[in-house]
């Protein structure tokens, strides 16, 4: 869920966290090692079939591991030019969605204020930035949703009065088993609500 949590823990002298009244998480977005590793092979790849279609048409080697101008320009010449220009686009839109950081933010929790913010960072448009706010007092519980198998899912959610289940942690990569119990207990004890699910 988080790439860090911090609990700001006010004037209590031993630092208790139950005497904290802020609760921080930062959420992970797009820009994680996998997204940036995938997005560099697409360019690569998508790079070398784009010379290799531009080589084969104009008969110059524009490629350092091997001579493309021995392809003849249709159909093979030109076919690796298209799927080039496709992969070219696919490391884009890649690279776009990590320069944007789309899904990442933070989750605010502060008892003094009484006030939640949910934040997360959307595509461009209008509805680049995500924000949901409430009060702590609405909250019913925090809830854990896991779901193993071929495509697991695991998940903390907050359960608000009148809202849908509002979900806090990142998409990709699901957390460990240990890691979303003892987030979603920090959670729901900060809160003082109960937590479902386990």
């Amino acid at each position: 869920m988080t790439a860090s949590s911090t609990i700001n823990k006010g004037d209590s002298p031993n630092g208790d966290s139950s005497a904290s009244s802020v609760l921080h998480q930062k959420v992970l977005g797009s820009r994680r090692f996998s997204n940036y590793w995938w997005a560099g092979i697409v360019t690569l790849g998508a790079s070398g079939f784009l010379l290799a279609g531009i080589s084969s048409y104009l008969k110059v080697n524009l490629l350092i591991v091997t001579d493309p101008t021995q392809l003849i320009f249709v159909p093979q010449g030109l076919v690796m030019g298209l799927y080039g220009a496709a992969g070219v686009l696919l490391a884009l839109y890649l690279w776009l969605v990590i320069l944007w950081d789309v899904g990442g933010g933070y989750n605010d929790f502060n008892r003094e204020t009484g006030n939640i913010k949910i934040f997360r960072w959307g595509f461009p448009g209008k509805n680049r930035q995500i924000e949901i706010e409430s009060r702590t007092q609405d909250i019913q519980s925090v809830r854990i949703d896991i779901k193993e198998g071929l495509n697991p899912r695991r998940a903390i959610y907050l359960r608000v009065k009148g809202r849908r289940d509002i979900p806090l942690t990142r998409v990709g990569q699901p957390l460990s088993l240990a890691e979303l119990e003892t987030q979603g207990a920090q959670l729901a004890r900060f809160l003082g609500v109960p937590l479902e699910g386990l």
